[in-house]
């Protein structure tokens, strides 16, 4: 069957997206969204799956009937598994990894969890650490693990409750879960320490098909009941996997979202400190990449709100001449500048100003730009996501970088990527358009200075 439209489901930290992406030019014809909300228990916080779920049979019911599906592909936020029993049904609610609850058993798990040097995944604070999840969700309720047949990553539940297959993939399970060895390409030391090793269900790659579709979705949908549903990637691997396919040397993807993933492909060996949040992904291929990372979307809303501001070349000037600036970390607990509280350099712009927003982007493009440096990166830096559209953060890293910055064009580069999932040959990728930002313009002088300040009051502070 040739497979024209892929219907993606997109579940990041804070929204849910269903996508129809048109495979041959990987267009996104049509796009659907909710919030992601967490419910706040018993017996954990936990997300609205069923919420989700109504979401998703009625877009994909939609898009069925305005345009037709032939695949569907998934993708999903890292840090989260979902224990299922025989029947294949929740034994509990999906853990929301910022609840604090894995925190309660942080001596006890350190005990068992593998060296850094095992996992590439560094000891992160709530449920960042699926297996620290996993081992407080155990002592917790003594009766779920005896109760827990399969262990799936959570693309691969909403791939179950379509095809009723379960699996793992090697993206969700290389993302800092601390069950994957991504140097032997098996689970770690710590499946068998934890009890699981049986019960972590089948490791299948990215791009296979874990099934067709189930009658009942089928009857609900009106989609064909042989349409195929493919395994699923980790949302920052699926931004990632364009530019594997298609970006020749080295380069660096930022992906950006509620976190800020920063990914660097073909650049000098680095020395990971897992103490600055720096870690080892694993791509759609299998392959260790260095990452850093930061809750750069959760910064931006804290400081902006949702609102998108726009500022003119006159307002971005003024700010680098008066160099008002902010030091991190806004969200202190994850980052490479994690533990340090936050603070504003020269007056702090009111909120709602342009200047506020003007200063925002130049704060998160210093600190991705720190992260890159930290992993080793050398070429151009490709941008994907909201941070694309922000001018003055593209801007500022490009200056700072001194590389070219691609400022990805498309409403979410995850969808594109997940879609590609489903292509037989990956060579037809053309990689999209985008808007080049390249150091040297008029304002480098300016730019270079506000960051060199903004670097030697870190140090200083």
């Amino acid at each position: 069957m040739t497979i024209k439209n892929v219907a993606v489901i997109d579940i990041g930290k804070t929204n849910v997206k269903l996508t129809l992406v048109r495979l041959n030019d990987l267009n996104e014809i049509d796009i659907l969204t909710q919030p992601n909300d967490v419910l706040p228990g018993p017996p954990w916080p936990h997300y609205n799956v069923e919420s989700h779920w109504v979401f998703l049979l009625n877009g994909l019911h939609n898009f069925q009937k305005l345009h037709g599906i032939d695949a569907i592909s998934v993708t999903t936020h890292g840090a989260c598994i979902a224990l299922l029993d025989n029947m294949g049904n929740l034994v509990a609610p999906i853990l929301d990894y910022e609840h604090t609850g894995p925190d309660e058993f942080e001596v006890e798990y350190n005990n068992i969890r593998p060296s850094f040097s095992e996992t590439g995944s560094p000891r992160l604070p709530m449920g960042l650490n699926v297996g620290a999840q996993l081992y407080w969700m155990f002592s917790k309720n003594r009766e779920l693990k005896a109760k827990t047949a399969s262990i799936v990553t959570y693309p691969q539940y909403w791939g179950h409750r379509l095809t009723g297959v379960t699996a793992t993939d090697l993206t969700s399970l290389g993302c800092h879960t601390d069950l994957w060895d991504p140097y032997s390409r098996k689970t770690s030391s710590l499946a068998e320490k934890l009890g699981v090793s049986a019960k972590i269900a089948n490791t299948i790659s990215s791009h296979d098909i874990l099934g067709v579709i189930l009658p009942e979705i089928a009857y609900q949908t009106g989609i064909d009941p042989d349409t195929p549903v493919y395994c699923g990637i980790h949302d920052s691997n699926a931004s990632l996997l364009p530019h594997v396919i298609n970006q020749p040397g080295s380069f660096s993807v930022v992906s950006s979202g509620t976190w800020v993933i920063v990914m660097s492909i073909g650049g000098k060996q680095p020395d990971l400190d897992p103490s600055k949040d720096l870690l080892i992904n694993v791509n759609a291929f299998g392959d260790p990449v260095p990452t850093a990372r930061f809750m750069g979307g959760r910064e931006y809303e804290l400081l902006i709100g949702e609102k998108i501001i726009e500022p003119t070349d006159k307002e971005i000037e003024i700010v680098l001449l008066e160099q008002s600036m902010l030091l991190p970390a806004v969200v202190k607990e994850t980052g490479p500048f994690g533990g340090r509280k936050s603070n504003w350099l020269g007056d702090e712009p009111s909120i709602g100003s342009n200047k506020r927003s003007v200063a925002t982007g130049f704060y998160l493009a210093l600190v991705t730009a720190h992260c890159l440096e930290l992993i080793g990166h050398m070429g151009p830096v490709i941008i994907e996501g909201p941070f694309a559209k922000n001018r003055c953060y593209c801007m500022m890293l490009a200056s700072v970088t001194g590389c070219e910055v691609r400022a990805m064009n498309g409403e979410t580069g995850t969808s594109q990527g997940a879609a590609m999932l489903c292509a037989k040959d990956l060579s037809f990728f053309v990689e999209g358009s985008s808007v080049i930002f390249t150091p040297g313009n008029s304002l480098d002088k300016l730019f270079k200075s506000y960051s060199k300040v903004w670097k030697e009051s870190l140090t200083a502070t």
